[in-house]
Parts: structure tokens; sequence; C-alpha cells
């Protein structure tokens, strides 16, 4: 039940792995978006302001302008009534041309405004008044004098319309004065608006990459510990399956050993008591033969007859025992038992056989030397089913190190699939036979066409020591 709540709980905990790494960046797209919204309504305040700050900034100027064009109208025209000098009417002159379009300047800076157009209307027409009444002195001088222009000046005779402009230019320059402050702080409020929420999005997103950074490095190490996890368990199942292998591999050549044992001792029963039972047999037959049937025909015939199924007997019972244990590999060596299979195998099938062995054989451990023949047998067991071949030769070859022996056929070859063939048990067993000497097996498929058959054992695991038995005395 613990197990069971356990593998539950990792299971949750691997789906939510694949989840909440991916928050962080959705929280950090989502940030930035509201972010880039805010920013984009902070720059629009601020353009707001700084058309506010350029608005004020060109009716002040409009105003400086206007003021100062009529100033210098008044000036120009006092200048002429004191001197006559008429560069002075010249300036006036200029001066009053730029006052028109000082007020449109004026009007347009307060287009929008319906308050400020009031106003500058009423300024318009107080200027206008105004610049009659300079204009009028000026034409008085001219037509009867300065004493006469003078007497006029020093009456109250535009004087009133100069203090009403005045008034109007300094009322809108001082509200101008106002808005300008206004717009200035409302500017310096939204830069600093501005300035701490790009600051407050900035730690946020770092904090936001610092969590999804925190969260990626809890899910690496998890899927790193749950890899090490794997690993350990993919070891593990190595191990065990290498520790199954190697038991399979003991039991498979305990298996062998057993039966080439089994195969031993029935062949020296065979020989001794079967074998002794048969040569007993005829003995008996000749002696009846000798005594019995020298005047019985039938019974002679009969028991020729006898003799000869004795006879056949024997011949079976040699060919039973060489089958379970070839005679030749335990009482004379292995280079001899290959010579009688070979001689056997060509003989019957037909083929053209060649041998090549070292001049002097050495001395074989028991389970190598027949673990070679059994291949060999095996092998040319092969070529006579499977290959259709024509001729096979059979070699051996030494060094330091390795014992190579090499078995081919010019046949039709083997196919590359059944050299891993589950059914291909002839191959299977020689494979296991290699491996159980610390050996390996190559099956080839020349160019050339045929088989050819490398089996390589260590020197080592092939040769017997000094003290060690030699090739014969598996069946002890």
């Amino acid at each position: 039940m613990g197990a069971n709540r356990k593998n539950l709980l990792s299971q949750a905990l691997d789906g939510l792995g694949r989840w909440y790494v991916a928050i962080p960046p959705f929280l950090i797209v989502g940030f930035l978006a509201a972010l880039f919204f805010v920013t984009s309504e902070g720059h629009a305040r601020l353009q707001e302001a700084g058309e506010r700050l350029q608005k004020s900034a060109a009716r002040e100027h409009a105003l400086e302008a206007l003021q100062n064009t009529l100033a210098q109208s008044v000036s120009a025209q006092r200048g002429f009534l004191l001197t006559e000098d008429q560069r002075y009417i010249d300036i006036y002159n200029r001066v009053v041309a730029d006052v028109e379009p000082h007020l449109e300047q004026l009007r347009l800076a307060y287009a929008g405004s319906d308050m400020e157009l009031g106003q500058v209307r009423d300024l318009h027409v107080l200027i206008g008044k105004r610049l009659a009444d300079l204009s009028m002195i000026v034409a008085i001088q001219q037509a009867q004098g300065v004493t006469a222009a003078v007497a006029l000046v020093k009456t109250s005779v535009g004087a009133d319309t100069g203090a009403k402009i005045n008034a109007v230019l300094d009322e809108l320059r001082n509200r101008e004065t106002a808005e300008h402050q206004a717009a200035s702080a409302h500017w310096a409020g939204s830069q600093t608006l501005s300035r701490w929420i790009t600051l407050s999005g900035t730690v946020f997103s770092m904090l936001l990459v610092g969590v999804a950074s925190r969260l990626v490095w809890l899910d690496i190490r998890r899927r790193t510990a749950l890899t090490v996890e794997l690993q350990d368990q993919k070891l593990q199942l190595e191990h065990e399956v290498e520790d199954r292998t190697r038991e399979l591999v003991e039991l498979s050549t305990h298996l062998q050993n057993v039966a080439e044992r089994e195969k031993a001792s029935l062949a020296r029963e065979l020989h001794d008591e079967l074998g002794g039972l048969l040569v007993g047999a005829r003995m008996d037959i000749s002696w009846a033969e000798q005594h019995y049937a020298k005047n019985d025909p039938d019974l002679k015939q009969r028991l020729h007859r006898v003799q000869q199924n004795l006879s056949a007997g024997v011949d079976l019972k040699r060919r039973i025992i060489e089958e379970l244990r070839p005679t030749l590999l335990d009482n004379v060596g292995l280079f001899a038992a290959l010579r009688w299979q070979m001689k056997e195998t060509c003989g019957s099938a037909g083929l053209k056989c060649t041998e090549s062995y070292p001049e002097e054989e050495p001395r074989f451990k028991s389970e190598a030397s027949i673990a070679l023949f059994r291949i060999a047998q095996e092998a040319f067991s092969n070529i006579l089913k499977h290959s259709g071949a024509k001729s096979a030769d059979i070699g051996f070859d030494m060094d330091d190190e390795t014992l190579v022996m090499r078995i081919a056929d010019d046949g039709i070859g083997i196919p590359p699939e059944r050299f891993i063939s589950i059914a291909s048990h002839g191959l299977a067993s020689m494979r296991h036979r290699v491996r159980a000497l610390g050996g390996r097996l190559d099956v080839r498929s020349p160019a050339s066409g045929g088989t050819m058959l490398i089996v390589q054992i260590p020197i080592a695991n092939a040769l017997a020591h000094v003290g060690e038995p030699e090739a014969g005395s598996l069946n002890s």
C-alpha cells in the first residue's frame, strides 16, 4: 500500500514537473505585456505633459512678442513726437505691420480654449483701438505740429486703452505661468511614475527570473536524480542479467560436461560389459560350430548366421561408442580423432577434404579437446546437411596467446540472419562451448563463397599445464 502511494505521488510530482516550470515564463510574459501597456500609458502622459509645456511656452512667447511689438510701436511714436525724425515713423510703420501677425499667432496658440480666445478677441479690439490712437497722434503732429500732438498725449487719449491691454496681457501671462508650472509638475510626476514603474517591473522581472531559475534548477535536480536512479536500476538489472547469464552458462556448461561424462560412462560400459558379452557369445558360438555342427548343415548355417549377427552387433557397438566418446580422442589425441572424423565424413559424402595440423600435438585440457572435437563434428554435420559443398578443410594455428581452429567449405554459405537466429541450435551450441572456454566464435561468408567458421581460444584455457589432466580424463 505504501509503495502504491509512493508511486502515485511520484507520478503526480512528475506530472507537475512538466507544468510548473512553464508557469514563471507565462507570468513573465503577462507581466511584460502589462508593463508594456503601463509604460505606453506613461509615455502618453509624458507626451501630453510635453505638449502642454510646448503650448504654454508658445503662448508665453506669443504674448511676449505681442507686448514687445506694442511697446516698440509706442516707443517709436514717442520718439517721432520728440525728435520729428522720420526714421521713427519708418520703425513705427514696420512695428505696426507686425502686430497683426503676432495677434494671429496668439489666436492660433489659444485655439481650442473658448475663454482665452474671447480674451484674445478683446485684446485684438483694444490693440486696434490703441494703434488707431497712436496713428491719430502721429497724424495730428504731421498736420498741426508738435505742440498739438503733445497736448493730445498729455490727455487721457489712449492711456485707458493701454492700461486695459496691459491688464489683459498680464492676466494671460499669469495664467500661462500657472499653466506652465502645472504642466512642468505633471511632466515631472509622469516621468517619476514612469521611472518607478520601470524599476518595479525590472525588479519583479528579476524576481520572476530568479523563481523560474530556481524551479528549473529544482526540476533539473529532480530529473538528474531520476536519471541517476534509472541508471542505478539499469546497472542493477545489467548485473542481474550478467549473474543470470553466468549462472545459465555455468549450468549449461555443467550439463554439457555431465552429458559428456554420461556419454563416456555409457561408452565405457558398452565397451566393457556389452563388448565382453558379445565377444563371449561369439566365442561360444564358434565352439558350438566346431563341436556340434560338423555333421548337421542346417545347424551349421544357423550358427553361422548367429555369428554374423553378433559380428554386426559388435560393429554397431563400436560405432555407438565412437559416437558417444571417440576412443581415439581418449587414447591417441585430438588431432587423431579429427582425422578419423574427417575420414568418416568425407569418405561417406564424397567430399574433398584438406587437413592442416601442427607438427607436434600439444597436451590439451580434457574440456578443451572434447569441445573442439564436438564443434568440428557439428560443423561437418552442418556442411553435409545444408551447404551442398564439394570440398572442406580444417586447420589449426597456435601462437603464444591464442589457439585458432578454422573450418571452411565451398558450399552455398549461411544467410546472415541465421548467425543470430534462435532456431540455429547447432551454432548456439558451438558458440556456448567456445564461450565456456573464454574464446570467440566467428562465422563468416567470404566473397569467394562458402562458409568459414573460426574458433579462437586462449592458450591458457586450451592447453593442460603440468599436473592437470589431459584429454581423455573427462570420463573419470
